[in-house]
């Protein structure tokens, strides 16, 4: 199957700087979409760090017999740990952090890994369909009854995260297989 990839970032209208960063794997093979955490100092660093050291990470171990899974939370700990020995070097970055997803077209089925709010959605038609779930004090009192998606979307806390790359704590990714047809798109995207 032929796969076609593009990429746009824009600073949106509260921010005067940029931090997102993407990488388009140019064999079609994968691609990665961060956002830098916006309130905090060197959240456009956290973003391009996070991108490269998970497409080294793929680069260099996409070959291996590893189980995709196990390929792509070992990409998100190298770039969690290429964060938190960023912001040793850099104490005024020390509270630095980035969202992520990854698609990875790798087995017969494609994969997703993901932290924080950035997104995977699949257009399927002219239905989308949002594939990942966000990690956020909303989507978790969404998912236990506490908030309808009509609150959610409102709520003073909807952007906060419960987990991000540049954090001592982090021990466990979500990865996900999904499947595809060849006429769908899938949009990675992240959130302001």
């Amino acid at each position: 199957m032929k796969r076609l990839f593009t990429g746009l970032t824009d600073p949106g209208l509260i921010r005067s700087v940029n931090q997102d960063a993407f990488y388009n794997d140019p064999d079609g093979r994968f691609f990665i979409v961060a956002d830098g955490m916006g309130g905090h100092a060197g959240g456009q660093e956290a973003s391009r760090i996070a991108t490269r050291a998970i497409q080294i990470h793929l680069d260099k171990y996409w070959a291996s017999p590893e189980q995709s899974k196990t390929l792509l939370e070992a990409a998100f700990l190298e770039a969690n740990r290429a964060i938190l020995e960023d912001q040793t070097a850099h104490p005024e970055r020390s509270d630095m952090g980035t969202t992520a997803v990854v698609v990875i077209f790798r087995d017969e089925q494609p994969h997703c890994a993901h932290i924080g709010d950035s997104r995977l959605y699949r257009l399927r038609g002219a239905k989308l369909e949002q594939i990942t779930e966000d990690h956020t004090w909303v989507a978790r009192a969404m998912k236990v009854g506490d908030l309808t998606p009509d609150q959610a979307r409102i709520h003073p806390w909807r952007h906060i995260l419960s987990k991000c790359l540049g954090r001592e704590d982090l021990r466990q990714v979500d990865v996900q297989s999904f499947d595809v047809l060849p006429s769908d798109r899938s949009y990675c995207a992240v959130m302001a």
